[in-house]
């Protein structure tokens, strides 16, 4: 029987994960195949909490360098976070699984505020828990938001996904032969300046021996893959 080696995670999801091959928005068959897979997770006993970026609708760090204030545009990208968050939970809730919205900005008529406890509660309940709007702070970004909510529910482990099968030594678009490692430290990712997550989640990570587990979400089953112990991807971890 498939038997899940952690009892709660965190799962970071870009904006861009949800376009499919779109080039802007959200993709509705991306959605409901990430809610699939999220389900079958859940019924292997597995608490989840999920953080999902913005850049499929706006990016706050890409309007700034346009010319917008800085601020302003932070503030856009959070409530594009909700907005995605909110698409995440239809799809979910569709899927026959219990979903919570929990924004780090008040818009309560939409969703939760986030609240620590009640999030720690609705997990214990066994509901997804998706935290949108980033740290609810300019100038961070939704990685540092994932890092920062998975210290405080006391995930046993970050997950990133992405749309390659872990951390390559440099672009394996561009370079077929690009190595790929299977396991690095937190300390090597920040020397080697990898392109993993920005310097600030890592070292959150690092300060509370958080694992993260890069991995290919575009493959189907690969979630399912990582929660079982799968040695796929690339894992950062303490040496």
């Amino acid at each position: 029987m498939t038997t899940a080696v952690y009892r709660r995670i965190l799962l970071k999801v870009s904006g861009e994960g949800l376009m499919g091959d779109a080039d802007y928005g959200i993709d509705p068959a991306v959605s409901r195949r990430l809610a699939a897979e999220l389900r079958e997770v859940r019924e292997l006993g597995v608490e989840i909490a999920l953080v999902v970026g913005g850049g499929n609708i706006f990016r706050g760090a890409g309007l700034a360098a346009a010319g917008m204030d800085r601020v302003t545009a932070d503030h856009m990208g959070m409530l594009a976070t909700v907005m995605n968050a909110l698409a995440l939970q239809d799809a979910l809730e569709h899927a026959g699984v219990f979903t919570r919205v929990m924004s780090a900005i008040k818009i309560n008529q939409v969703c939760e505020d986030y609240i620590r406890r009640r999030a720690l509660r609705h997990l214990e309940k066994g509901r997804v828990v998706v935290f949108a709007a980033g740290t609810g702070n300019p100038f961070f970004t939704t990685d540092s938001a994932a890092s920062l909510r998975a210290v405080e529910v006391n995930a046993d482990v970050m997950l990133k996904a992405t749309k390659v099968d872990g951390v390559y030594a440099s672009d394996p678009v561009s370079n077929p032969d690009a190595e790929r490692y299977r396991r690095l430290t937190y300390d090597q990712v920040l020397e080697r300046k990898l392109m993993v997550m920005d310097a600030t989640a890592i070292v959150l990570c690092r300060d509370h021996a958080l694992p993260i587990q890069v991995f290919d979400m575009t493959r189907p089953g690969a979630l399912k893959d990582v929660v079982c112990g799968a040695d796929i991807g690339t894992i950062v971890e303490r040496g």
